[in-house]
């Protein structure tokens, strides 16, 4: 692995880019409501971003296989639909959960998170999956500090993921952040023999984009026929929470909460 660790003050760059990122996703989150399109969520999040003087990272990422780049300036995820949701003309109902995944270059550096929405009324059980899930990601930032291995932190998150009845999903994971979108190392929510073997190790000045995504149902998903989309296989609901953090001597600072 190329892990590039940033200096302060690239730390704090990034976070500029970081407090536009929280800017659009509350702003989304206040307009969210049963009969707006995702693809208004995305034109909102695209107006935002630019007033701010930032590029949405996510448009004209390329795709793979038949798929072509990547339409949108938020990825837009309702229910069963894991991560890459593509925006489009379909409405959002009373009672669906809108994950909304969004990123920022900004000056050079990269911010990205991502939110689950419950839109109105829904079900116990799909409020309790959209806590557990922010719950995940908050014990990451409560635990991640330099001289830890993150297998420690992705085994505390699986664990409470999976105690609370849920699925981790696996094919997705976070990742390394900083000048570019997606950097070395890649970031598990859950614990393997691969990251055994080849763990990461916390230390200050390591940026990472850690992305807990949380199935109600199977740990299976597949890729719908837009090349894009990721959904669960048993068509049930999953969340999505993410945060960019930063290692440093005191510990995780987080780069995408607005400070």
């Amino acid at each position: 692995m190329a892990i590039r660790l940033k200096s302060p003050d690239q730390i704090e760059s990034m976070r500029k880019a970081g407090r536009i990122v929280r800017l659009v996703l509350d702003r989304l989150g206040d307009i969210i409501a049963p009969g707006i399109t995702t693809e208004e969520l995305d034109a909102e999040a695209e107006r935002l971003c630019l007033a701010n003087g930032g590029k949405c990272l996510f448009k004209g990422v390329p795709g793979r296989g038949r798929a072509g780049p990547f339409p949108g300036a938020i990825c837009v995820s309702l229910n069963e639909e894991v991560v890459h949701g593509i925006p489009s003309k379909r409405s959002v109902r009373d009672g669906d959960i809108v994950s909304v995944d969004f990123g920022v270059e900004l000056d050079g550096w990269c911010g990205d998170a991502a939110e689950t929405f419950i839109v109105g009324q829904t079900s116990d059980e799909v409020r309790h999956l959209v806590e557990v899930t922010r719950n995940a990601l908050a014990i990451a930032v409560a635990m991640a500090k330099p001289g830890l291995y993150w297998s420690s932190v992705a085994e505390a998150m699986q664990s409470y993921v999976e105690g609370e009845g849920f699925s981790v999903v696996r094919e997705f994971v976070g990742h390394g952040i900083g000048s570019e979108m997606h950097e070395d190392p890649k970031v598990p929510n859950f614990v393997s023999h691969e990251l055994r073997r080849r763990d990461i190790l916390l230390e200050a000045g390591l940026v990472l984009a850690v992305e807990p995504m949380v199935n109600l149902g199977s740990v299976n998903v597949k890729c719908l026929r837009d090349g894009w989309t990721v959904a669960t296989s048993d068509s049930k609901p999953s969340a999505h929470f993410e945060h960019t953090i930063a290692m440093t001597p005191n510990g995780a600072s987080v780069l995408t909460d607005g400070s």
